[in-house]
C-alpha cells in the first residue's frame, strides 16, 4: 500500500506555529500536487510526511541530500543502501556490481546523462544535482514519492521529461510544485498550503490556474 492517512501534523520553529494543527488523506493512486507560496509550509509538509511514513517512500528533499564528493553512481545506488547488508554496501564504495552499474547507467540515461555516472557529484550543475536526487529516489523502487520542488533547476522541456517520468515510476506521489501548470498537468490532485494550513484540496480536472492564484 502507497497511500497514508494521517492526523495532528504540526510543526513549530522558534515558538511559532508553522504548518497544522492538520489532517491529510492520500489514496494509492492519488497523485498529488502540493501548492502555495515560498513560506507557506510545503516543505515542512513533505518532512513530516516523510517522517511518518519512512522507509515505504522516496523522498527529493529540497537541499537535495547529495553526497558532493561522492560519483553520481554512488549517490544513486543510496537509494537502496536499506536493501543490502553492510558487507554488500561497503564492496560496492570500492567496487560496484556490475549489475548494480548498469541498472544506475539505465536510469541515468532516461535522465539524459548516462556519461555522468563516474563523475563527482560536486562539479555538477544545479540541474544535474537534482536529476541525481531523482535518479535516487527511482531507483529506491519504492511506491510512493515526497519530492520537494523536483524540476526547479531544470528548464521546459527537462521539467516536462522528469514528470513524465516520476508520474509512470511511482503509483503515489506527493509533490511540491511553484509551477502551477505543471501541477495541473501531472497531478490529479491540488492541495493548497496557505499560512500552514490546507486551503484548497480538489481534483485537479476541476481546477484552472486562476482557481490557484489566489494561493500566492
Amino acid at each position: 500500500m502507497s497511500g497514508f492517512d494521517l492526523t495532528g501534523l504540526s510543526a513549530s520553529f522558534g515558538g511559532e506555529r508553522v504548518i497544522g494543527p492538520l489532517s491529510m488523506n492520500v489514496e494509492e493512486g492519488d497523485r498529488v500536487g502540493l501548492v502555495g507560496r515560498s513560506g507557506a509550509g510545503k516543505s515542512t509538509l513533505i518532512s513530516l510526511i516523510h517522517q511518518q511514513v519512512g522507509r515505504d517512500s522516496s523522498l527529493v528533499p529540497q537541499d537535495l541530500g547529495l553526497v558532493s564528493a561522492l560519483p553520481v553512481f554512488h549517490n544513486v545506488f543510496m537509494g537502496q543502501l536499506d536493501a543490502h547488508s553492510t558487507w554488500y554496501n561497503t564492496l560496492t564504495l570500492i567496487r560496484p556490481f556490475r549489475r548494480d552499474a548498469s541498472s544506475v547507467r539505465g536510469l541515468l540515461k532516461e535522465l539524459s546523462m548516462p556519461e555522468k555516472i563516474w563523475v563527482p557529484t560536486a562539479s555538477l550543475s544545479g540541474g544535474q544535482r537534482q536529476r541525481v536526487a531523482i535518479a535516487r529516489a527511482v531507483f529506491r523502487q519504492s511506491p510512493l514519492l515526497l519530492a520537494d520542488e523536483p524540476v526547479s533547476a531544470l528548464d521546459g522541456p527537462m521539467a516536462h521529461l522528469i514528470m513524465k517520468l516520476l508520474r509512470d515510476r511511482f503509483n503515489t506521489s506527493v509533490i511540491a510544485l511553484h509551477d502551477v501548470e505543471l501541477a495541473l498537468q501531472y497531478c490529479t490532485r491540488i492541495i493548497g498550503i496557505q499560512d500552514g494550513q490546507i486551503a484548497l484540496d480538489e481534483p485537479s480536472k476541476r481546477l484552472n490556474p486562476a482557481d490557484i492564484t489566489p494561493l500566492y
